[in-house]
């Protein structure tokens, strides 16, 4: 299968592995662009035949994806906030795409994924990330938000509820290690063995019948419940979020003050500094 040209995704497809590596400096800001391109390897790679695992990483050292573009959200039209979305929107189907394919999908976390960065990581069926580089957060709500994209939803299933809430209320970064004791990530290992690890999984995966691939995905998700009512009411409760203007003066200061410069994007967040996001 031929894959089209993408400017942010660098895509290989090698033996049954297709290995797309994020490339939009200068923090890896999930926009409108690199979200298209990202759906588009989405449908890509779910209509391979030949193709048996996913791996996506960023070519950043220091961002695998910052968070979602604050103005795109900003520009979302507030009269289409009142009616409920009868069908996954655009972005919760892009980042769910990679949780139903059938295709084992494994993301590589070397650097920071905050909001729709770790919502698309959360979407993803297995999580590597690297001690003492990977930073998972959602600090939406201290631009006046709550996460939008299915963090409110994947966060319950893989750490529970209480920390959960911690993670959507605090706003504060969970390390690698704290993400692998509180099930976020399968595995946090020291940087240099993060590559030799996931080639391996991927190689064992693509050895595979594309059929055991496939089978094994739709039993897994079987055994859980169905996602899309709550990510179709996480929606709501975002867009209610949105509509209130608190959370536009929050977004417009968290722009003024530099977010989304690598500057305010690489400081910590901790419970005694937000890091500069408010």
């Amino acid at each position: 299968m031929a894959y089209e040209d993408h400017a942010l995704l660098q895509v290989e497809v090698e033996a049954g592995v297709c290995r797309a590596t994020i490339d939009n400096p200068p923090v890896n800001l999930l926009d409108v662009p690199l979200m298209l391109e990202l759906d588009r390897l989405g449908r890509e790679v779910a209509d391979d035949p030949d193709v048996r695992v996913l791996v996506l990483r960023s070519a950043n050292p220091e961002f695998f994806v910052a968070h979602a573009d604050v103005s795109a959200i900003l520009a979302v039209p507030r009269e289409a906030l009142t009616e409920p979305e009868p069908e996954l929107g655009f972005f919760h189907a892009m980042v769910d795409r990679f949780r139903t394919m059938p295709v084992a999908t494994v993301a590589v976390v070397e650097g920071i994924a905050r909001g729709g960065g770790c919502e698309l990581v959360s979407s993803f069926d297995i999580r590597v990330a690297a001690l003492g580089r990977a930073v998972f957060g959602q600090p939406e709500a201290l631009v006046g938000i709550i996460p939008g994209g299915s963090g409110t939803q994947r966060l319950p299933r893989l750490v529970g509820r209480a920390r959960a809430l911690e993670v959507v209320l605090g706003g504060a970064d969970l390390d690698a290690a704290t993400a692998d004791r509180w099930g976020l990530v399968n595995r946090a290992l020291p940087p240099e063995e993060v590559g030799p690890f996931v080639d391996a999984l991927a190689a064992r995966i693509a050895s595979l019948p594309a059929v055991v691939v496939a089978e094994a995905k739709a039993s897994v998700a079987a055994a859980e419940p169905d996602p899309v009512p709550g990510l179709l009411g996480e929606w709501q409760s975002f867009t209610r979020c949105l509509a209130d203007p608190a959370s536009t003066d929050r977004m417009e200061a968290f722009l003024a003050q530099g977010g989304q410069t690598a500057d305010v994007e690489r400081r910590p967040i901790t419970l005694a500094d937000d890091g500069g996001w408010t």
